[in-house]
């Protein structure tokens, strides 16, 4: 960390200065890697037809965290990762095997974890004011562990995009299709599904669960106004939701307001901004 302290030394604002505000540090650091994860999920997320998949997600991971809280864990987020991971294959495995839509998947899904996560944590007469946190979140608590963690997902999910787009997104567009190619369909949608479940789960907890949807969907949705092919997708998409992350962080900043919120208002206006170029092209 001491390379990245020095680094952002060179930045032009006080809190870059050596030794002060390494919260600011981690955060912008954050906002680098977990931005491109965005942005990457974003577009099979929005050509998949899945924009409340995370929502679903974020209410499992919510319903995790409640039951390794109960079970007396001293980090409950690696439960609530294992346990947004089996309702990820879950989903997967329903939505296959009964041809159900993915609108009607998710709301199951998502009603039933977020029931789920309120019982268990009101059960005995419990107060759910100690989960407020992560309906807003708070950026500025990621520690250099958590980061660390995050970017070895995102080269993870870099080697699946290098190795498996293609296959996953025939796989979500024509399913009949990709069986008939040979293409493991279950597998492949699992894998994806994973990827958002690992991702929105490790996050909720900076950006906010009432906001994190908006990472999973607006960076896409902006960059496929402005695409012309699916390597411009990609990029804008990155490049898109690494722009608002750095610029949301700065806001809420000098704004004192919600990081998460913050970026989501940029992300936002960069979707009606790309509107109007669409109109325009």
């Amino acid at each position: 960390m001491e390379f990245w302290y020095w680094l952002v030394s060179w930045l032009p604002f006080e809190w870059a200065a050596p030794d002060s505000m390494l919260f600011m540090k981690h955060a912008l650091l954050a906002i680098l890697v977990v931005t491109p994860l965005f942005g990457l999920l974003s577009t099979m997320v929005v050509e998949s037809r899945m924009a409340f998949f995370s929502d679903a997600l974020g209410h499992s991971a919510f319903t995790g965290m409640a039951i390794g809280a109960i079970c007396g864990l001293a980090d409950p987020v690696g439960g609530a990762v294992v346990f947004a991971i089996v309702i990820a294959f879950l989903f997967t495995l329903v939505r296959q095997k009964t041809r159900m839509a993915s609108d009607t998947a998710i709301s199951v899904f998502s009603s039933a974890a977020v029931a789920l996560g309120i019982f268990i944590s009101t059960m005995g007469g419990q107060s759910f004011t100690k989960f407020n946190s992560l309906l807003i979140g708070d950026i500025l608590s990621v520690s250099p562990a958590e980061i660390g963690l995050l970017a070895i997902i995102l080269i993870l999910v870099v080697v699946l995009w290098v190795t498996s787009f293609n296959q996953m997104m025939l796989s979500s567009v024509h399913q009949a299709l990709a069986d008939s190619r040979g293409i493991k369909v279950v597998w492949k949608n699992f894998l994806f599904t994973a990827a958002i479940a690992a991702v929105v789960t490790i996050t909720m907890s900076w950006v906010g669960l009432l906001v994190i949807n908006s990472l999973l969907v607006l960076p896409a949705a902006a960059a496929r106004n402005l695409s012309r092919n699916l390597h411009q997708y990609h990029l804008i998409s990155v490049l898109g939701g690494l722009v608002c992350g750095i610029g949301g962080l700065m806001v809420s900043y000098y704004l004192g307001a919600s990081t998460g919120a913050s970026i989501t208002v940029l992300l936002a206006l960069w979707f009606f901004l790309s509107l109007l170029f669409k109109g325009k092209h």
